[in-house]
């Protein structure tokens, strides 16, 4: 009995998804279009997942490392330590520390420099994320558009002759890519806002270890 239930069940999921494949093939080329959009959203955050969780990760010994090398004056120890470590936090500082004996304000300029290339990295592919999130429903209401043409062009053609099937067509395509743009777009959506949320944590971060340093710098002269 359990096997023939198991059976039933099986059988209704592959008629499920033969029903949905058929329904977003109604959809036309923009269903193609979707997909790609689709692809690209999943891989732009599934890489930049990885990447901010990498940049995230945070030693709670390097910044104190740091300071005794710099009251201990090894200060060429200190970049040896940044540069073994290569995280950004580590490259921030190691940029600074090559530029110890200048003004504080030229170090610090450096170093601005520096977090703005890697806040430029920690960014890479949002800018098309959010293009997709934005541009992903317009696909679909293109073809809503291009669905309700079709559907009143049919109409016109048939004459007297109406019939419900010259319309299903241009529904078809209407509603189907209408579902398939907001399917796209609303995740891709959250998605971008996600990463964004994750960048600014990581900037914060960024900046303390920053301002702790000058600090550190300045302390000999107070």
């Amino acid at each position: 009995m359990l096997q023939i239930v198991l059976q039933t069940e099986a059988i209704a999921d592959a008629s499920t998804s033969i029903s949905l494949l058929s329904m977003a093939a109604k959809g036309g080329w923009l269903m193609l279009v979707l997909l790609a959009l689709s692809v690209v959203a999943v891989y732009i955050f599934g890489e930049r997942l990885v990447v901010l969780r990498k940049a995230a990760k945070v030693d709670e010994n390097f910044m104190n490392n740091i300071k005794e090398h710099i009251y201990d004056g090894k200060v060429q120890s200190a970049i040896h330590l940044c540069e073994n470590k290569n995280t950004i936090t580590a490259r921030l500082i190691g940029k600074g520390l090559q530029n110890i004996g200048r003004p504080l304000a030229d170090i610090k300029s450096a170093i601005e420099n520096v977090g703005s290339i890697e806040v430029a990295r920690l960014e890479k592919g949002l800018p098309v994320l959010a293009s997709i999130a934005g541009g992903a429903p317009m696909v679909g209401f293109l073809g809503t558009v291009i669905g309700m043409i079709k559907a009143f062009y049919n109409m016109s053609m048939a004459g007297n002759n109406i019939d419900i099937t010259l319309l299903s067509e241009g529904i078809y395509i209407a509603m189907v890519t209408t579902v398939g743009g907001l399917m796209i777009g609303i995740p891709a959506y959250f998605a971008y806002n996600y990463l964004a949320s994750r960048i600014g944590s990581i900037v914060n971060s960024m900046e303390k270890n920053t301002l702790d340093f000058l600090d550190l710098l300045q302390e000999p002269l107070k």
